[in-house]
């Protein structure tokens, strides 16, 4: 298999056909620095877990952190395996290539469908992030179409499909882009407006530590899904390196990368639940005072990142699917305008059908993160080093456990979210 690899799937792969489209600086002659691979890095990282890690904190208890090092550790492990795969094919080119290499034609579909179906949930999560606090903010707007009545959190998730399906229409994104890198500042500044809410605006912390609950067994496969969820950059990482001038140094880079995140998200975490308790919502800002001017920056920012990362993030699933007509069908504007706004109507749909942030969230970290960033890499590694006597037993053993990790989450954390779902759904 092997020997087949990068003939035709090279050429037919969405993911480097949007690349090669939209960066003006081709990823093969290597011109980023190592400064600003860290900067991309961090910010490809950094995400909507920076909101919900508070929640996770509090479904799992105090030693639920232990879990979230445990993932960082695995994930910055295998990111570092990421970088072996590339390093064994030049040829090599995207997430999508390493599982062509390693297992062929159905590597390469897996791994696919696990990165467009990744790419499709967390810009769903997306929509409803932008319903929910938006409804916070203006709690009294609603919508009446054709004499029906829509509540305020479907009526901003509908708003803002509609805002952004033009965006979703064009096919050069370069703006976008750098719109989007502004992600590593955001988290940060969503984290600082946090602490000055709890130092300077009368919510402070410790309130909820004698309630605090040091481990609680029944949350855990909530937390740690909602802990994987913040670790799913595996499938950008070779986006990465391909376009770094000193690729000796990209497993430094990684390692700061990780542990940047990892402090942001530990931060965030402790303050929430030390803050909020028990009562601490799906994401934090849902619980700020929005009469503050702390908050209202925290919540501003959270609203504005999601709108500037959305068309980015689902033009790979926009590219993958259009990919599936002839190219007959693909030149017409006709054919773009319907397929699109299908794509976008169907994460409409799910928005309004599966309002619960926290739980869709687990639902993607547990069945779709945990898979791409600690399964995927382990098996393709394992595969192609098969013929690498240099692969040492602990080595082997270790990527096995990380293996075993990952379906731990994956089986637990799935069923555990699609309970809670179907609970919710019920009630």
């Amino acid at each position: 298999m092997e020997g087949e690899f990068c003939n035709k799937s090279c050429v037919r792969d969405p993911l480097m056909e949007f690349e090669a489209n939209n960066n003006k600086s081709s990823l093969q002659e290597s011109n980023t620095s190592s400064f600003k691979t860290l900067f991309n890095g961090a910010n490809t990282i950094l995400g909507n877990g920076v909101l919900i890690v508070p929640y996770a904190l509090a479904s799992g208890g105090w030693l639920s952190l232990v879990l979230l090092i445990t993932i960082s550790a695995a994930s910055t492990y295998t990111s570092l395996l990421v970088k072996r795969c590339m390093e064994a094919d030049s040829r090599i080119k995207s997430y999508t290539h390493i599982g062509d290499h390693a297992f062929g034609n159905i590597g390469r579909v897996i791994v696919s469908i696990v990165l467009y179906a990744d790419l499709y949930m967390v810009t769903t999560g997306f929509l409803i992030l932008e319903g929910d606090n938006l409804h916070n903010l203006f709690p009294n707007i609603s919508l009446k179409a054709l004499g029906i009545a829509i509540d305020g959190k479907s009526s901003f998730v509908i708003i803002v499909a509609l805002v952004l399906l033009p965006i979703v229409l064009l096919d050069s994104l370069s703006i976008l882009a750098y719109i989007s890198a502004t992600g590593v500042f955001a988290s940060l500044l969503i984290l600082i407006s946090v602490l000055w809410v709890g130092l300077f605006d009368g919510i402070g912390f410790g309130h909820y530590v004698e309630e605090a609950s040091l481990l609680n067994w029944k949350g855990i496969p909530t937390a740690i899904s909602l802990y994987m969820l913040c670790y799913s950059a595996h499938p950008v990482l070779p986006a990465l390196y391909i376009s770094m001038q000193k690729k000796h140094d990209f497993s430094k880079v990684l390692l700061m990368c990780f542990a940047f995140a990892t402090f942001v998200y530990v931060s965030m975490a402790v303050l929430g639940y030390l803050m909020f308790g028990s009562t601490v919502e799906s994401q934090i800002t849902l619980n700020l005072p929005t009469n503050k001017l702390s908050s209202q920056i925290a919540i501003y920012t959270t609203l504005i990142t999601p709108l500037a990362k959305y068309a980015l993030i689902l033009k790979p699933v926009v590219i993958a699917t259009e990919g599936w007509f002839s190219t007959e069908y693909k030149k017409s504007k006709g054919f773009k305008l319907t397929i699109r706004t299908i794509l976008v109507a169907t994460q409409v749909l799910i928005a309004l059908s599966l309002p619960f942030f926290g739980y869709l969230m687990s639902l993607t970290g547990a069945l779709l993160c945990a898979t791409a960033s600690l399964t995927i890499p382990c098996l393709c590694y394992l595969k192609i080093s098969s013929t690498n006597s240099s692969l040492g037993l602990v080595e082997r053993i270790f990527i096995w456990a990380i293996v075993c990790l990952s379906m731990v989450i994956l089986i637990s954390g799935t069923y555990t979210s699609l309970l809670d779902i179907l609970v919710e759904i019920t009630h």
